[in-house]
């Protein structure tokens, strides 16, 4: 895979500029070699190494909210992971904040979880909204996630996108304070928007 990007010359001529993108494989490498550090906030995209913010108070203090909530409700049905990657593709690899998996005796020991494995994902954005809702979302219904959480702590709503087809889902919810949500794979499970998003911080 390789893309085209067009730059600036000295003399203000468009130059032709060839960008290197890397696999999921090449990118794994990366990482054992020591080029990627542990730990290091970063994801792949379309092949590309992307750098994600350091994340907020709140964020923090949210995803430790639903990793508790869903960790409870589920027990041993499914697989709460946080901020661990994803392999979509060949040239997609991100690190959701939440992820909910199907079940396994070995925790995905003897096999590397896929797409196909997973029930839903949770993104809590703040400042990085626009690309949990452009970005990641055009790849996760790609990839055929079955349902993407989208928990938008700048409006203190919870978006919620079904019925992957392409690159979009095409059923679509906003759920707000008072109101409740229950994932599609567990459907007696039900979860208060408030308990979510839970109140502002003092601190940030």
């Amino acid at each position: 895979m390789k893309g085209i990007r067009y730059a600036l010359g000295e003399d203000d001529m468009l130059t032709e500029v060839s960008r290197r993108l890397f696999t999921t494989a090449e990118y794994h490498q990366m990482a054992k070699a020591g080029i990627l550090r542990e730990g290091e906030p970063v994801e792949l995209i379309d092949g590309e190494i992307v750098q994600m913010s350091p994340i907020g108070h709140r964020h923090w203090v949210c995803v430790n909210r639903a990793t508790a909530l869903f960790s409870e409700s589920f027990g041993r049905k499914a697989m709460v992971a946080i901020q661990g990657p994803i392999q979509l593709d060949d040239w997609n690899e991100p690190e959701p904040d939440v992820v909910v998996f199907k079940s396994r005796s070995d925790f995905y020991q003897e096999k590397r979880a896929s797409p196909e494995d997973v029930l839903f994902i949770v993104e809590v954005a703040d400042s990085s909204l626009a690309y949990d809702r452009k970005v990641k979302l055009t790849r996760y219904a790609k990839a055929g996630i079955q349902e993407y959480w989208i928990e938008d702590l700048n409006n203190d709503v919870l978006l919620v996108f079904r019925d992957p087809s392409g690159e979009a889902y095409h059923t679509f919810f906003e759920f707000r304070a008072g109101d409740s949500v229950s994932p599609l794979a567990f459907p007696h499970a039900t979860f208060k928007i408030d308990d979510l998003l839970g109140q502002r911080p003092s601190i940030t």
